[in-house]
């Protein structure tokens, strides 16, 4: 399912034209990402949790050169599944 098929449920199942839908869909992506920005938590009880978490630099290695590399510090958006959510997909 892409962005267009799931903009086009969520209308059929909600009784929005589409272009509600579509709005809704772009509010929620906005709110999310700006929490998440801002170091929050985003906790969506029976589906599951949006976080950010922040991954320590490390050193890799060039696959071609076999020289090391240094990888910075980052941020990383992380999605888990909540158990009521994981049930339902598993039952």
């Amino acid at each position: 399912m892409n962005k267009g098929e799931l903009i086009k449920a969520i209308a059929n199942k909600a009784g929005f034209s589409q272009k509600d839908a579509a709005a809704a869909y772009d509010a929620f992506i906005a709110s999310v990402t700006e929490a998440l920005k801002a170091g929050e938590k985003v906790q969506l009880v029976g589906f599951g949790t949006f976080e950010v978490k922040d991954v320590p630099a490390k050193t890799g290695i060039n696959p071609q050169t076999k020289a090391a590399v240094a990888i910075p510090a980052c941020k990383k958006p992380v999605m888990k599944f909540g158990k009521a959510y994981k049930d339902i997909i598993n039952n």
